[in-house]
């Protein structure tokens, strides 16, 4: 049987397949031999630790031009993965973005798309940032950042490549969301509202590229640990000091533990996302997930994956936008 992807379905040559027998995350598998990045090039944002510098490692590894970026510059984080990378020959350059900066933005893409020598092939949206406690404790302040971190940093950086992908008709978007971009813990604060919103707008933006041969994969992880504890623990301490008396005694046992979470006690290797982006990259374009659960422990979020994507199809698979929504539920 031919594999299907979405130029096969719409032109009308191939038939949606039943989607409880593909759900719309594949899980997480072990790789055999590195996957070959050679002639790609992938720009990162939040690269000074966790999924960002491993992912920036990983791919340049594997033979691809990685631009790798952070806020802030220059740091010491630039200085350690920059020497890094030289110590090994790896084509890796690092250039400054604060997602919260249109100019920056701006600015740093068109800086990697210099170094690319044209339109990025891949963008992995990572930077973000975590701030717990009771949704009521989660002031004007708090919200913001988060909001203009998580999601409207996602939406900066989309915009800046896409007209450069369009014109070469392809490209490759990532958007590292969470399983809390599904699900919902008490007490995490905003983050599950700003990875619900990511999980929105990229599948959107999955259906309205099709047209335009770019894919759209969402990555939904586990947890992990990495550094965003570190940082998550130091905006929650602080928004825990400026929240007043009143609020904070409503929820006892929730604003104990803000800013005091560790990680510590996750053992779940961090460069399971990097690993799975790479398979995912080196997949036919058309054939990749629009979603992929990483983490080898529970991945509640599956079971609405699935339910979604069965929805989506039903809903609209016969309408005018039918052709789109079967290509990325192919």
């Amino acid at each position: 049987m031919p594999t299907m992807n979405r130029r096969h379905l719409l032109a009308g040559t191939a038939a949606v397949a039943a989607l409880s027998a593909t759900p719309a995350t594949m899980p997480v598998f072990a790789q055999t031999a590195p996957t070959d990045l050679s002639g790609k090039s992938i720009l990162i944002t939040g690269c000074s630790s966790g999924f960002g510098r491993l992912g920036a490692l990983h791919f340049a590894r594997a033979g691809a031009r990685v631009i790798a970026t952070m806020r802030n510059l220059p740091r010491p984080e630039a200085d350690s993965l920059a020497a890094e990378a030289e110590a090994e020959d790896l084509d890796l350059r690092i250039v400054e973005i604060d997602v919260l900066s249109d100019e920056q933005v701006s600015a740093g893409v068109a800086e990697a798309e210099r170094i690319a020598g044209g339109a990025i092939d891949i963008l992995v949206n990572n930077a973000g940032i975590g701030i717990t406690g009771p949704i009521e404790l989660q002031d004007m302040e708090a919200t913001q950042l988060m909001f203009d971190t998580n999601v409207l940093g996602y939406q900066r950086m989309a915009r800046a490549v896409l007209p450069g992908m369009r014109a070469a008709g392809s490209g490759q978007i990532f958007a590292i969301s969470s399983q809390l971009g599904r699900v919902i813990v008490p007490g995490a604060g905003q983050y599950s509202p700003t990875k619900f919103a990511v999980e929105a707008m990229f599948e959107q933006l999955a259906y309205e590229l099709v047209p335009h041969n770019i894919d759209v994969t969402i990555i939904q992880p586990g947890g992990y640990p990495t550094r965003i504890w570190v940082n998550r623990n130091r905006y929650t301490a602080a928004l825990r000091e400026r929240t007043p008396e009143e609020r904070r005694a409503a929820y006892p046992a929730l604003v104990e533990r803000m800013g005091t979470e560790d990680g510590s006690g996750r053992t779940a290797d961090p460069a399971d996302v990097p690993r799975a982006i790479a398979e995912i990259i080196a997949m036919p374009a058309g054939t990749r997930p629009l979603r992929r659960a990483v983490h080898p422990g529970p991945k509640p979020q599956e079971a609405i994956n699935r339910v979604s994507a069965e929805t989506q199809v039903a809903w609209l698979g016969d309408s005018g936008f039918g052709p789109w929504i079967r290509a990325v539920h192919h």
